[in-house]
């Protein structure tokens, strides 16, 4: 029926009859947001929860040993813990080093693969180094003889470094030093030269007859980030015979300007020379400290031309090394 143009048109009639809403129009407008929101805050809470696990140290423990893939997170937090100012008491606790060894233990032997489980042992091989007591030692050796998993195993020749610093600053040592050292230098006959380069830097910390035997051998290897720290391990054990690969170190030249390397490749190359050559001028002090006496006149003369070096943190430690040699020269 056709509306005439005097009447009046009501505003219902062009709109669209009103239907009750079904279910599916219910679900997809509360239940779908509802359940993303439920998740996101139970991600939310068990890393708070995992964050927090420090206030009781056997809740780290109940933690890592159920099979979760939220371990490592746990192993994490434990091991800054540790690291942090309130680890002390963590830090003394013989009863969880020795539980966390059993962990790594198992762990390896679950024979479980993957990155959750290989991030799991790198951080309770952290977390074993930040303790104080002899008892997180036994663990690390077990891991360092192991050459299946070279990632673990570097990770546990890491952390007897720090264990090895940590129990002498407190007074305690390796209840088999022997049976560490060994070890660490048949790990330092790995065709890794990662490996090779953790184990030189252990073996400077671990000393000992063996610890620098293994040294010189390992300052005539063919990577030179290897020659490096081992020239660095035997300054810090005040062999004298570093003098000479500390020399190839200190004459590493400032990188020049190429228009075929990109900014990012230049200042990389850069850093890591800086870094090298600091380390050299690092090692002279400590060799210095320990022998109470000057460097070969050669080693002098690079250090003061280093004085005049392009990089500031050089210049300024070059010009440390020889205010320590002019109080000891008179």
């Amino acid at each position: 029926m056709a509306t005439s143009p005097n009447q009046q048109m009501n505003p219902d009639d062009s709109l669209p009859p009103v239907e009750p809403p079904s279910a599916a129009f219910l679900v997809q407008l509360f239940l779908v947001p509802g359940i993303i929101v439920a998740i996101i805050v139970c991600v939310w809470l068990s890393f708070h929860w995992l964050a927090h696990l420090g206030n009781d140290p056997q809740a780290y423990v109940r933690t890592l040993r159920r099979a979760n893939e939220g371990r490592w997170q746990a192993a994490l937090n434990l091991a800054n813990d540790l690291r942090g100012p309130s680890g002390s008491g963590l830090k003394s606790d013989t009863k969880m080093a020795s539980e966390l060894g059993s962990i790594l233990d198992d762990e390896v032997d679950s024979g479980r693969i993957g990155e959750q489980s290989e991030t799991l042992r790198l951080y309770l091989c952290r977390a074993l180094g930040e303790f104080t007591v002899p008892e997180a030692a036994p663990a690390l050796v077990r891991r360092v003889k192991e050459t299946n998993d070279d990632a673990t195993t570097q990770a546990a020749v890491e952390a007897l470094a720090v264990l090895s610093a940590n129990l002498e600053n407190t007074g305690r040592s390796f209840r088999e030093q022997d049976n560490v050292v060994d070890a660490v230098v048949a790990a330092s006959r790995s065709t890794d030269s990662g490996m090779r380069n953790a184990c030189s830097f252990t073996l400077g910390v671990l000393g000992g007859e063996k610890s620098v035997e293994s040294l010189f051998r390992l300052m005539g290897d063919p990577a030179s980030d290897v020659r490096s720290n081992a020239a660095l391990g035997l300054a810090r054990l005040g062999q004298t015979d570093a003098y000479e690969t500390l020399s190839e170190m200190l004459t590493l030249q400032d990188v020049v300007l190429s228009n075929k390397a990109s900014a990012d490749e230049m200042q990389s190359e850069r850093y890591k020379r800086a870094l090298v050559v600091v380390n050299a001028l690092r090692g002279v002090t400590m060799l210095v400290d320990a022998t109470n006496q000057p460097p070969p006149t050669g080693v002098i003369t690079l250090i003061k031309d280093l004085r005049e070096d392009p990089v500031a943190e050089i210049r300024s430690s070059a010009t440390a090394v020889i205010k320590k040699i002019n109080r000891i020269t008179g």
